[in-house]
């Protein structure tokens, strides 16, 4: 790795909704949908965008920094982000019919290879940002035309993965009408970026109004738990080793609850001798981005992404040292922008400064190994140099 590579911030984990999204949902009279309504002094209006039915407060209200571009550019000046891996946010494309769903997908991608294009340089060869294309995973749309739309993005050159949600066409993403879709993908060097939606149903989350902290900070991580542990224990990582599957937040819970699962397939007759390795293992194939909010959260990630090879028979236990810095190779910087923003225009975003502060406050890392997971690791796993 250069000494230049070492010095990027790179942002994995940061969303936009391009103009002809936003016109679609301000189209719609449902979730998700973006609505006009009075502001609360009554002396103009604002949009709100709701993303799910019964959403808490209305929705989140939005403004130019979902879709403009020079806003994009403006936060990530101002917090020193050298590169964003931009993403379509939640919800996609889940809710349209499957006769719209593959054009528009080509028509975003398309766009979002512009919004990339045309943005400033650091260099001749490394752009400002590149992004996640989104497939028409949406229910009846055939296989082929999730194919084509694998082929569209890897043609695309600023389009660098595809940002997708758990349930997949409706059945989930360990569906095995998808097995051609995961060879595609791995073939072609695409990261997948999985991303939460649903949550858990919120009937668990009681009568008493807590606002989005529930869904977000609970729901959301729990939903990509038993998303990549259906991925998991379907076999896909074994069939396709060179899969490149990126996990929102820090992964959910499955790294803190990875040596149960483990105990659990290793005891239950249906699931035993299904899996090529350990469950344990499978930690130390993907990747994780390091949108956890603490040090010490950052490094439980990280450890248990070390150790993961270890588990493998007859493997030899590595030096904790080794198992550091396999760990930490596999997490990458994020900020979700542009979610949370400050309460005040002059603050900078906590989801920056804390996430930042927690990659310099981990105990052992070397300065290589927090210049990687601040832009290094995403330099090579997206091809950046």
């Amino acid at each position: 790795m250069s000494a230049a590579t070492r010095k990027l911030l790179v942002d994995v984990h940061t969303h936009v909704y391009l103009p002809r999204y936003a016109s679609l949902l301000r189209s719609r009279s449902a979730a998700p949908r973006i609505l006009s309504r009075p502001t609360a002094d009554g002396a103009g209006t604002e949009e709100r965008l709701v993303i799910l039915d019964n959403e808490p407060s209305g929705g989140r209200p939005v403004g130019p920094q979902y879709w403009d571009r020079d806003e994009k550019i403006k936060f990530m000046d101002k917090h020193g982000i050298d590169v964003s891996i931009v993403s379509t946010a939640n919800p996609w494309l889940d809710f349209l019919p499957a006769a719209e769903a593959p054009s528009l997908a080509e028509a975003l991608n398309a766009d979002l290879d512009a919004y990339c294009a045309t943005a400033p340089a650091l260099s001749p060869a490394l752009s400002r940002l590149y992004a996640f294309g989104l497939l028409p995973l949406v229910p009846a749309v055939p296989v082929p035309a999730l194919l084509a739309a694998v082929a569209h993005i890897a043609s695309l050159p600023r389009l660098r993965g595809v940002i997708m949600g758990t349930r997949g066409r409706g059945a989930g993403l360990d569906d095995p009408a998808l097995e051609p879709v995961w060879a595609a993908l791995a073939r072609a060097g695409l990261v997948v970026f999985l991303h939460p939606h649903y949550g858990v149903p919120s009937s668990e989350w009681g009568d008493r109004e807590n606002g989005h902290v529930l869904p977000l900070a609970l729901g959301f991580p729990f939903e990509t738990t038993i998303a990549t542990t259906r991925l998991i224990l379907a076999g896909v990582l074994d069939r396709h080793p060179s899969l490149r599957l990126l996990l929102a937040h820090a992964g959910g819970a499955l790294p803190q609850l990875s040596a149960r699962l483990a105990s659990c397939v290793a005891h239950d007759p249906a699931v035993a001798q299904r899996l090529a390795h350990d469950a344990r293992w499978y930690l130390g194939q993907l990747y994780f981005d390091a949108v956890a909010y603490g040090r010490e959260e950052l490094a439980f990630v990280a450890e248990c992404v070390g150790r993961a090879d270890s588990y493998e028979k007859g493997a030899d236990r590595r030096t904790q040292s080794a198992q550091r810095t396999l760990g930490s190779s596999r997490l990458l910087f994020g900020t979700d922008h542009p979610f949370f923003p400050p309460l005040a225009e002059t603050d900078k975003w906590q989801s920056v400064t804390e996430n930042l502060e927690a990659i310099d406050g981990v105990e052992g890392w070397s300065d290589a190994e927090r210049e990687g997971v601040r832009g290094g690791n995403a330099a090579r796993l997206f091809g950046l140099v």
